[in-house]
Order: C-alpha cells, then structure tokens, then sequence
C-alpha cells in the first residue's frame, strides 16, 4: 500500500510524496518498462547454485566490446574533431538514456555557505578547515529538503592556489581547534551559573564537587613528539603535506543509498515526490552532479585552483567518481578505486558482480532503463548485456586526455573477485585507444584489451595520463596515495 505526505502540502496544490519501498520502486520500473521477470542477480556464496563466477575461462561469453572509435555509422573516428563533435556525444547519450540517467533541466539552484570557519591541524600541518553546506532551492516542492554537506581542507601556509582532490566522504572537520585553557575556565564559569540561575538545586552539587566543569578539556591524541605509526599516513595528511587540499563531499546528503529513497533526496526534489521515468537520473548520478555543483563553489574559493581539482572515490562512490570525470571535463584528475560493475568492470563480463545485480538490487544507482539488459519476460523479448549499447571501456574514454588513475587492491585483503580485477584492466587498455587518438599516453600498451596481460601486483602502470596499479592491500585506495600524487605532480 502507497503512503503520501500529508494533506496540508496536497492542499497547497503540491502532488502528494509517494513513499515506495525499494521492492515497489522496482516493481513500479518493471512495469513502466513492461518487464515481467529480471534474470537473477550473481551470489556472492560459492555454496549457492546461483554463485557468481571466478573462472576466467568462462568469463567472456560476449567477448567483443562496443569500439569507442567507431561511431553509429560505423565510420572509423581518426581524428580529434570527430571525437569530440561526433562520437563522444553518441556515447554520452546512450550512457544518459540506457545506464546512469539525465540530469533534468530542472535541477535546481544550490546555494552555498559556510557554516564553521577553523584554524587546525592534518599530521604536523596547519589548515584551514571550511565546513560549507549548499542549500537546493526546493521552491518548486518544499516538502523535499536538500543541503549537500561539505568539508573544505587548504594548507594554511599555502602561498598561492592549490590542487584540490574531492573524495566521496562523510564531511567531518579533521581536528576542531579546542578554546585554550583560560577561555573554557570562562565557558565553564558562566555555564554553572546558568545551570544554577535554571535550577539552584545543583548549587549544592557544584559547591561539593567544586573542580568539577560540565565542559572538560578534551584530549586531542595530537603529541607532536610520538613517534609515527607504522605505515604511510592517512590520505588527508598525505595530501596537505603534499601541498593539495581536499574536499570531503557526503553522498547521504544527497541523495539516500537505496531504492526507497528515490522520491525523496535530489532525484525526489525534482520529480515532485513522484516515481522515476525510465531515463531519470540515479543515485550514482546525482551523486555526480552534486560533485559538478561543489567544483562550482569551489570556483569562489581564492586559494583553491579550480582548473586542477580532482575527483575520488572507492567502491560505489568509486563509480560515482568515474561519473564525474566522464560527465563533467572540468574536473582534472580522477581516482578510481575498486569500482567494479556499474563502473570500470566491463558489463559484458560473466565474472563476479553482474549486471543483474544492479538491475535487480541496486537499480536506484542507474537509470531504470538499465533494468531492460536484466530482463528475462518483457513485451520487448529479452535482453542480455551484450545488448548494451555502450560499455565502461568508452565510460573511461569519456575522460581523456585528462588523467585517471585506476586503482584496485587483491582479494586475499578483501578487495574481493566480486569486483572483477581482470576485467577493470581489459576496459582501461581498450579506452587508451582514445587517449592517444587525443595524443596523450595510456597504458603504454597495445589497445587489444583480449590479449594484454594485467600487471603483478605492485606494478604499476603510471608513466601516462591513463595510469594503472593493484595494491597488496583491501577494498580501499588508501595504498595507492603516495603513487597517485607521485603521478599526479609529474603530469603538472
């Protein structure tokens, strides 16, 4: 049974919020779609019947991908002009309509401020740390209330504008600035006496416990004279001491990790509350825009250089960050970690994750259109993934000549077969092919993704602007920072 917001917006000449669960959200698409039956997705048991599948021998049932130089016509795209006026928006219109959405025109207006202004400290460097929160003008439906959380780190010595990385994070200040001992003895002082004036009961208390301070002095756990933990430092400290800012950018605020969360967050701002069409927007896309949206304030910040700001992210905000790069050239570098399907793992792949997986349980990233190629029973027959018109090779295409890093770790440290390792670096050597069409370097490879051989781990692959490398580390990208920014400050 349906739920909707209350009367009051109704009468107000609002359509009423629908409220589905993830299950009447996708039975909803189904329907639109005219799907009666979705193949099921891989499981990740190796006891279950369904089990996904981690022999490469049987990993390549549609063993050609679509070429990101051919166009529709089946012409060979042999120079820049033809990319970029023909080709490229060929390929951003079927990712827009079949797999990630469109941003509708009526995404709103954010409005950006900053909330809290700090002087603290990452490691040993001292910064200013900006916690900033953008406001989505929801005058179109104001039951829908949108503010995108935001951290700003700069170094605080910085002479001049810095490279910036935005990472798909919590926001969080790294180390809020405690008031030195003789102002909190004055923040105590009046706080007993408000206590007190509120309640002189507690007189008694404080005068029989007269060291006591409802406010104690907190310890930050900062000893500049302790030696350093084992291992490289945190990506925060590893960035500022490099010389770059960050950004952390929290996908929860806006737009909710799962299928029940659709009309609500930025993809329910815009449609009023109401079911997705087809071709609407997911989650991993409006996480995208809200990315575009930061590098827009970003702009106004005078110590951030906004021509060289960075987009990361591992996992699912690993996909969301290889969105953003392909969608928006403004941002410069990319950090890809362990994106696997729905990101640098190529559809078209039996190995691990599947589509099916996506389109039946997590379909609220893609567009509802991606359902189709999951389809068993629909009025249109069936699909497969080979009947994808596009595939993540030419999504990392979309992103030359700028540079991406692609990062994986090994599944013995829990960067599992799931994500499909082997089939990330077969989508990457395929997508150089674009690269040096744009005369820069990929992979330093043939382009032929069927013969290329991944690298061991610890080899990585960064002398071009495509950049490569598979850890001994988890489901993290935290081992490949030092490489990342050795990569990074050589392609200045």
């Amino acid at each position: 049974m349906l739920v909707f917001a209350g009367p009051t917006a109704y009468g107000q000449g609002y359509p009423p919020q629908v409220n589905f669960t993830a299950q009447q959200d996708r039975e909803n698409m189904m329907t639109q779609l005219g799907i009666k039956m979705l193949r099921p997705g891989a499981s990740g048991d190796n006891n279950s019947p369904n089990r996904a599948n981690s022999d490469q021998s049987l990993a390549n049932p549609y063993p050609d991908y679509p070429d990101p130089l051919i166009s529709k016509s089946g012409k060979k795209v042999s120079n820049a002009q033809d990319w970029w006026k023909t080709r490229r928006p060929e390929i951003i219109e079927d990712f827009e309509r079949e797999v990630y959405g469109r941003v509708p025109k009526t995404a709103p207006n954010i409005t950006w401020h900053v909330k809290i202004t700090d002087k603290e400290f990452v490691g040993f460097n001292p910064v200013i740390a900006k916690q900033i929160v953008g406001h989505a003008d929801n005058s179109s439906y104001p039951m829908i209330d949108v503010n995108i959380a935001m951290t700003l780190v700069i170094p605080a010595n910085a002479k001049s504008p810095v490279p910036v990385l935005m990472m798909f994070a919590p926001s969080a200040l790294p180390a809020p600035a405690q008031p030195p001992k003789e102002d909190l003895e004055k923040i105590n002082v009046a706080l007993k006496a408000l206590l007190i004036k509120s309640n002189p009961e507690l007189q008694p208390v404080f005068e029989k416990y007269p060291a006591y301070n409802p406010i104690a002095a907190q310890n930050t756990g900062f000893n500049p004279f302790a030696p350093r933990p084992a291992g490289d430092p945190p990506t925060a400290e590893q960035l500022i001491a490099d010389g770059w800012g960050y950004v952390l950018i929290d996908p929860a605020s806006i737009q909710a990790d799962n299928g029940a969360g659709l009309t609500k967050g930025i993809i329910g701002l815009t449609n009023k509350g109401q079911p997705r069409k087809p071709d609407d927007w997911g989650a991993l896309r409006a996480w995208a825009w809200a990315a575009s949206k930061a590098l827009d304030y970003l702009a106004t910040e005078r110590m951030v250089d906004n021509k060289r700001v960075g987009i990361e992210g591992v996992s699912r905000y690993g996909k969301a960050a290889l969105v953003t790069m392909a969608f928006d050239d403004r941002f410069a570098i990319g950090l890809i970690g362990s994106s696997g399907q729905g990101g640098t793992k190529p559809n078209r792949r039996n190995f691990g994750e599947a589509l099916e997986n996506l389109a039946g349980g997590s379909h609220y990233w893609m567009a509802g259109n991606y359902m189709k190629y999951a389809a068993s029973e629909a009025v249109f027959g069936s699909k497969t993934a080979n009947d994808l018109p596009v595939e993540s090779n030419e999504l990392i295409a979309l992103c030359a000549p700028r540079p991406v890093f692609i990062s994986h770790g090994i599944p013995e440290k829990g960067d599992a077969n799931w994500l499909d390792h082997q089939g990330s670096y077969m989508a990457a050597v395929s997508a150089g092919s674009v690269y040096k069409l744009l005369g820069a370097k990929d992979l330093g490879v043939s382009n032929d993704y069927k013969t290329e051989k991944m690298p061991p781990v610890n080899q990585g692959m960064t002398s071009g602007q495509l950049a490569w490398r598979q850890h001994d580390g988890g489901h993290t990208d935290a081992p490949n920072i030092k490489y990342f920014l050795q990569w990074a400050d050589k392609l200045k």
